[in-house]
């Protein structure tokens, strides 16, 4: 074990505030709200200690073996480190607005608890060493967004929360026998730079090519691929902070990375591309990619609008894995850090739309560029960036997605590429024109705005700072400290 304390550090940093969140009473708003932010603010120092010893060849390991052969890991690497970041930082922007957006709202408590084990989850997905590591906290993170869904109580949520279940039971169980299936044939699991399985001598290919599917059909339900993607619609009736961490931070992300690991460190790209498994992936990614845009075209709710729009946008990140080579790897793992900047700032929009005024559908948008400028500046950078317009950081993905996809002469890529941009845009200009151009509709005001905000001041702040987060990764996206320049490294770690 090496530096294994900060990795048992990184998880008890969320794990230990929910625990005493549980105990606390309901009353006590401001100690949870410390623990809460506490917790996040100490997990974001240790993720970037980490961070940095991983750039100077520091190894963070923890392993600890249950039985004969099955170890539970924890390990941090460059891939890892790019979707543990990407979660802690955005959990500190959702765990701020989620007090604003909750404030004087029951069960609070219960609420901060699950939501502190949700973050623990999902960084835990991240440092996960090996599949059985992975597929124990995969698992967790049904077990503790559930009650997130189901947090309104009401019949919508409870349908949301119960076929969330359905179908992340049905996927963990594929993913189980997944995982099974190739024990029985390698008896490794940890994963491993360019793929434990390239590095062994299995003969049924045929084997190897139906196990990956049963794995895809696993942690597909979570990257709500289609047609594995019914669950993520309905749970639109959760709150708008639960929304944005399934979207943008938990769940769909801990679906797609995922998919990331199998490919990349479990077959290896080159031995998967040898077995035609990348193929597999680009049909299942282009249809998602148009059947995402084309359904979140013909909705009327503002959240299924964009629940849609993450359906076929976080298809980009596998059909850049898809795309044999590095530019290809380069614009699907960038896009992960992108579209989740971007997402958590439409859905920190949409909420604060829905609790000032209590908008939720699109055709009641009209003039909210004057009742809520700012909320609506930062909708309309994230919108524009969903699309591909630069310099948002969106562009800079659907760019090296083409450009692989120039290099490898799959001209139909560009297709489908143009024609979800132009989706994209079919369904977000009307909703800009609305905002700009429309007069607004004399709507009795439900939150008198503050002195200086529009809304509560911590309903503005995360969404404007998001927004801005992902105008500046756009134009500044090849600088050292950008996402962008870490993707690029660690893919030549990998291409190497």
């Amino acid at each position: 074990m090496e530096n294994a304390i900060y990795l048992i550090l990184l998880l008890l940093s969320s794990f230990i505030p929910a625990i005493i969140i549980f105990f606390l009473k309901e009353s006590s708003t401001n100690l949870r709200n410390i623990l809460n932010l506490t917790g996040i603010f100490f997990k974001i120092i240790l993720v970037f200690i980490i961070f940095q010893g991983v750039k100077l060849g520091v190894k963070f390991k923890f392993s600890y073996e249950i039985v004969n052969g099955i170890e539970f890991v924890l390990k941090a690497d460059e891939l890892s480190l790019l979707f543990a970041i990407l979660s802690s930082v955005l959990w500190l922007f959702t765990t701020v607005y989620a007090i604003s957006y909750l404030k004087n709202s029951p069960n609070q408590g219960q609420f901060f608890g699950f939501f502190s084990l949700c973050v623990m989850s999902t960084v835990a997905i991240a440092i996960a060493g090996n599949l059985f590591t992975f597929f124990i906290f995969y698992e967790l993170l049904t077990l503790v967004t559930f009650p997130l869904v189901m947090h309104n109580k009401n019949e919508a949520s409870k349908q949301a929360a119960i076929s969330y279940l359905k179908y992340t039971i049905f996927g963990g169980l594929f993913f189980l026998i997944g995982i099974v299936g190739l024990y029985m044939i390698s008896g490794v699991q940890e994963f491993v730079s360019g793929g434990f399985l390239s590095q062994i001598n299995v003969e049924n290919h045929k084997y190897l090519q139906i196990i990956f599917v049963i794995l895809l059909i696993g942690v597909g339900v979570k990257a709500a691929i289609f047609p594995l993607h019914g669950w993520l619609p309905l749970a639109m009736a959760a709150p708008a902070p639960v929304s944005a961490l399934l979207h943008a931070v938990a769940v769909v992300k801990a679906g797609a990375f995922g998919i990331v690991r199998i490919v990349y460190e479990v077959y290896g790209i080159d031995f998967a591309y040898s077995l035609g498994l990348l193929t597999v992936l680009m049909i299942v990614a282009v249809v998602t990619i148009v059947y995402g845009s084309i359904k979140a075209l013909l909705q009327i709710e503002l959240k299924k609008v964009l629940a849609y729009s993450t359906v076929s946008q976080v298809s980009y990140i596998l059909l850049g894995v898809s795309l044999f080579g590095p530019i290809g790897t380069v614009g699907g793992l960038v896009h992960l850090v992108h579209q989740g900047i971007m997402k958590i700032t439409l859905f920190f929009c949409a909420g604060a739309f829905a609790k000032t005024y209590g908008i939720k559908e699109v055709s009641q948008m009209n003039g909210l560029g004057k009742k809520m400028p700012l909320v609506s500046f930062s909708f309309t950078i994230a919108s524009l960036g969903m699309i591909g317009i630069p310099p948002i950081a969106g562009f800079v993905t659907k760019w090296y997605l083409a450009l692989s996809a120039v290099e490898n002469n799959l001209w139909f890529i560009l297709v489908v590429i143009g024609i979800s941009a132009l989706l994209n845009a079919a369904y977000f200009l009307p909703i800009l024109y609305r905002i700009w151009f429309l007069e607004p509709e004399n709507e009795k005001q439900k939150i008198v705005p503050t002195k200086y905000f529009e809304s509560r001041a911590f309903l503005v702040i995360p969404a404007l700072l998001t927004a801005l987060i992902s105008l500046l990764l756009g134009i500044f996206a090849f600088s050292d400290w950008s996402a962008l320049s870490w993707v690029e490294y660690l893919v030549k770690l990998e291409y190497k």
